[in-house]
């Protein structure tokens, strides 16, 4: 599971918890993928997603455009998921998946918007990429690439879940293109796998470790989760002394929320014990981990990511979607943006299947953004990498944004949150752990405590 690829795959939550002064981890969703929040989307914009897809494509804009793939299969879900997915769906229900998809794919290659465009970037998220079968993969990738190639792509992404990988598929990722593979860790301690419900157990993961390593993969990535549920201290200092010794190239940590309609969401309110840690916990964890990675070699890429020094490693997706990205969001429920229309397929199975087989694309609601919501989004969106480059907007959008949202600056500074200069804005450590919350601050105020999905 990687966050960043919430924005194709989220479907539903409880008003967001962003107080600064909030505790208590609370029913809510905190993580920010986007701007405005999706529960402004309405299906009465569908026209407008519609008509911005029969518009020639803008070449001197330079816009680069992505594809992401949502895969939405798992052995298991997770007692803290809450993206749309599927545990009960057999190969032929897969096959029957994936054939929508190559098709949506294909529509979307036949519109003036998208016709001829090269891709920037393929992101396979879920869901677990890795459950399905190779040879499901291998002809799903033969199939897209026949209408989008993706040969010349700077990066195709993988999320892979370690209990679904064999030598073989590991191969067969690796023989479509696949130049990041981003492994499902969470954690480390098998008790903590259980109680939340993962599928996995360590001994998988130790077991695939040296496969990924001799296929060499232009970038390893490990996803931890910090304040899983049974968390302690000593077993998360555990967790991440361990991630060091598995050798990634980037190592990302996140802090686990509790959105509505997540199983342990559900227990909470219905008044069942929860024992979560509290949000200044959870920030101390994640605040070891890095301290613990750099001084293993790992140096800050963006609020939850480290990178290991003198490696080939990026992450060309995320950077792509926080600059304003146009993306094709392909699978039930996913999320796509275009020439600053954002829009989300349908999330049912049977409309989204239904629709292609009837040759439509299954839009199921849209927002199209004013400019000064498109710049509020980048701006917010790259305070996520913990610095902000004035002159990036002083350039795409004419606008000096230290003047623009001078007043949020300033009072994040007086907290301790973040620092100014003439060249930009910088998060502090502590607005570094917590930046998801700070956000806010800069929504117009239609948009603020509101529903974020």
């Amino acid at each position: 599971m990687s966050r960043t690829s919430h924005e194709s795959t989220l479907i539903r939550s409880d008003p967001a918890t962003t107080r600064r002064d909030v505790t208590e981890t609370d029913v809510g969703s905190v993580f920010v993928s986007n701007y405005p929040p999706y529960s402004f989307w309405r299906p009465e914009h569908v026209d407008e997603a519609s008509a911005t897809l029969q518009e020639p494509f803008d070449q001197p804009s330079g816009t680069p455009l992505g594809l992401y793939l949502h895969i939405p299969f798992c052995r298991k879900r997770c007692k803290f998921c809450y993206f749309k997915v599927y545990t009960d769906k057999n190969s032929d229900d897969i096959q029957t998946y994936i054939d929508a998809l190559v098709r949506e794919i294909e529509l979307y290659a036949e519109t003036p918007k998208v016709a001829g465009r090269q891709l920037l970037f393929v992101y396979f998220g879920g869901g677990t990429p890795s459950y399905i079968s190779a040879k499901h993969l291998k002809g799903l990738a033969r199939r897209v690439k026949d209408v989008l190639p993706w040969d010349d792509a700077d990066e195709v992404a993988f999320e892979c879940e370690p209990g679904t990988l064999t030598q073989a598929k590991l191969a067969a990722i690796k023989d479509i293109g696949v130049t990041r593979l981003s492994l499902g860790v969470e954690n480390l301690n098998d008790e903590i796998l259980r109680q939340n419900g993962r599928a996995h157990l360590s001994k998988e993961v130790v077991r695939v470790i040296p496969w990924i390593h001799e296929l060499e993969f232009d970038e390893f990535n490990v996803d931890l989760i910090a304040g899983m549920v049974g968390e302690t201290q000593s077993s998360w200092t555990e967790t991440v002394r361990k991630t060091v010794d598995l050798d990634p190239d980037s190592i990302t940590v996140y802090q686990l929320e509790l959105p509505f309609n997540a199983v342990y969401s559900q227990e909470l309110l219905a008044g069942k014990p929860l024992p979560v840690a509290d949000w200044d916990t959870k920030r101390a964890w994640h605040s070891e981990a890095f301290d613990t990675f750099a001084a293993a070699g790992y140096v800050p890429s963006s609020a939850y990511t480290m990178v290991k020094a003198g490696r080939v490693s990026g992450f060309v997706y995320r950077d792509a979607v926080w600059r304003g990205s146009d993306m094709i969001g392909a699978g039930v429920a996913s999320f796509s943006h275009m020439s600053g229309v954002h829009f989300q397929n349908v999330s049912s199975w049977e409309e989204y299947v239904g629709s292609l087989r009837a040759d439509c694309l299954p839009i199921g609601r849209a927002f199209p953004t004013s400019a000064r919501e498109r710049l509020t989004r980048e701006m917010i969106l790259q305070l996520k990498h913990g610095r902000l480059d004035a002159g990036y907007f002083r350039e795409k959008f004419q606008v000096d944004i230290l003047k623009e949202f001078d007043s949020g600056y300033r009072r994040l500074e007086e907290e301790g949150m973040l620092t100014v200069d003439a060249d930009g804005v910088r998060l502090t450590r502590e607005g570094l752990l917590r930046v998801d919350q700070l956000l806010p601050e800069f929504y117009d105020p239609k948009y603020s405590n509101a529903r974020y999905t």
